[in-house]
């Protein structure tokens, strides 16, 4: 299909990722005329969900299959999928990080449980980890917001007690005084693998403010997956933007600005060289080379799995979280990480691992069932992932080959392919780091707003980040509702204005 030229559009939106569809269903809230382009034959990004013909009824999610942020940003809050008929189930143990020569450690959802396994550590670990989950939402905001404003939420006295404990985490597990305030192998493995959601060079501020966010929220609302795939997240926006008048094309293009029909605002779902592309020689030099030099970040390869049981972990207990962590002690992470970052692929590298069957048992048909893993891999990088990660987690389950049915890897290289985002396997949009958190793509005190263009970058690669959260979104719209249409409010986002045009 090719835009309508029939009508008049108020506003498009190009890409149908989280962050696209985020923004678009604001727009359209707030009674705008919205129209969302996308390149590839299905909506969702990095949250959707596809038969990939492995096996009969088998479902794989493609870019992300576990959502800690489904329940608790904001965003996804107000929209409250929930109402909506998605169902968020948080397994009983949000991660584990199983180790070759000691018993797992756990993060259980139950913080108090989770400290009791980790020995000495358990009081640390139930005043840092505990405290700041008690303040879940402080902890949202400070992270989730658009680095240019003061979230209300911190201006509380709730707020004034989470933004220091969060910040003095961050600092302590970013810099060389990483070994506190935790003193054994166990509690730092178990934080270092959360922090490699992210991917960077270990320690570092940004893994830390990773670390920092998804461990709170796994002792708050847990690591929810969404029962029968990531994929009905997307649904349930896509239905709310099209109940509000908006319109999907997919199978569109939009490598020029010529390939979008006029609009008062364009909001793009892409990176930002993407974006340096589409509008070249429409905008100011410096910002269009700035947006051509955004550096990306390293990369993630991805093995999708089928198997005809659960995995056969050493220590059980980690068959008991929704995530695993693969990459042993925090100094063999460290170490991993750091080939990654020198562009050599290391003999062992950090793989996320995801059972959703675990919570979801929907996923398993005919006895068989999904397993989603990640490897940290150098940019660009085109080894196919399959037999590392399938050894990575073999030394953690002995006789997994003998459940594996079938498997499909896809290189860094070829990622694009299912997502014209993943530049090179990038998938966060944009190197992880400090600086690069708050300044993406740009320092400017707008990074969303592209000069005075009436067009806006909407995606992962502005603040705050990656994640399927829809915050990127969110800020873009509301800039872009202020800017070119003078409304002032947000729109409400709740299912009780769900109500077709």
């Amino acid at each position: 299909m090719t835009p309508s030229a029939t009508h008049e559009v108020d506003a498009v939106v190009v890409g149908s990722g989280p962050n696209g569809l985020a923004a678009a269903v604001t727009l359209a809230r707030a009674g705008l005329r919205v129209q969302v382009l996308e390149a590839q034959d299905t909506v969702g990004g990095g949250a959707r969900t596809l038969d990939l013909g492995l096996a009969p009824g088998i479902v794989h999610d493609i870019c992300s299959a576990v959502q800690p942020l489904a329940l608790a940003s904001p965003f996804f809050r107000d929209f409250d999928v929930t109402e909506r008929g998605v169902r968020l189930v948080s397994p009983e143990a949000s991660y584990a990080q199983p180790l070759d020569d000691a018993p797992a450690a756990i993060a259980w959802h139950d913080v108090e449980r989770t400290a009791a396994g980790l020995g000495a550590d358990g009081p640390a670990w139930r005043a840092v980890m505990g405290t700041l989950a008690a303040h879940q939402d402080e902890v949202v905001a400070l992270a989730l917001g658009d680095k240019r404003s003061l979230p209300p939420e911190l201006l509380t006295p709730r707020g004034v007690l989470a933004a220091p404990l969060f910040g003095a985490l961050l600092g302590l597990q970013g810099s060389p005084a990483w070994d506190l305030p935790f003193r054994t192998e166990r509690a730092r493995a178990l934080l270092g693998g959360v922090a490699a959601h992210a991917i960077g060079r270990m320690p570092s501020f940004a893994l830390s403010a990773t670390a920092a966010l998804l461990g709170t929220i796994a002792h708050g609302v847990g690591w929810p997956i969404p029962v029968g795939g990531s994929g009905r997240i997307v649904d349930a926006l896509v239905d709310d933007l099209e109940a509000h008048g908006g319109e999907i094309i997919t199978g569109h293009h939009v490598r020029t600005w010529r390939d979008v029909p006029p609009a008062r605002a364009v909001l793009l779902d892409t990176t930002a060289g993407a974006a340096a592309e589409i509008l070249a020689n429409r905008l100011p030099r410096r910002l269009e080379t700035a947006l051509r030099r955004f550096p990306h970040g390293d990369a993630a390869a991805k093995v999708d799995f089928v198997l005809s049981g659960p995995v056969p972990w050493r220590d059980p207990e980690v068959g008991r979280a929704g995530t695993q962590h693969l990459g042993g002690s925090r100094e063999e992470m460290a170490a991993a990480e750091s080939e990654v970052a020198a562009g050599r692929l290391p003999r062992r590298p950090m793989t996320l691992v995801s059972d959703p069957a675990v919570a979801d048992p929907s996923r398993i048909v005919g006895g068989l069932r999904p397993l989603w893993a990640y490897a940290h891999v150098p940019a660009g990088d085109r080894t196919d992932p399959t037999e590392a990660v399938t050894a990575q987690i073999e030394r953690f389950a002995p006789g997994f080959r003998d459940v594996v049915v079938a498997s499909r890897g896809i290189c860094a290289a070829d990622m694009p392919r299912h997502n014209a985002s993943l530049v090179g396997g990038d998938v966060t949009m944009g190197r992880v780091t400090m600086w690069g958190m708050i300044a993406r793509p740009t320092p400017s005190a707008d990074p969303y707003r592209l000069a005075d263009s009436g067009w806006y970058l909407c995606s992962a690669a502005t603040p705050p980040g990656p994640g399927v959260h829809g915050m990127n979104g969110w800020h873009a719209a509301r800039r872009a509702l202020r800017h070119e249409f003078g409304i002032q409010e947000s729109p409400d986002l709740s299912p009780r204005l769900s109500v077709r045009f």
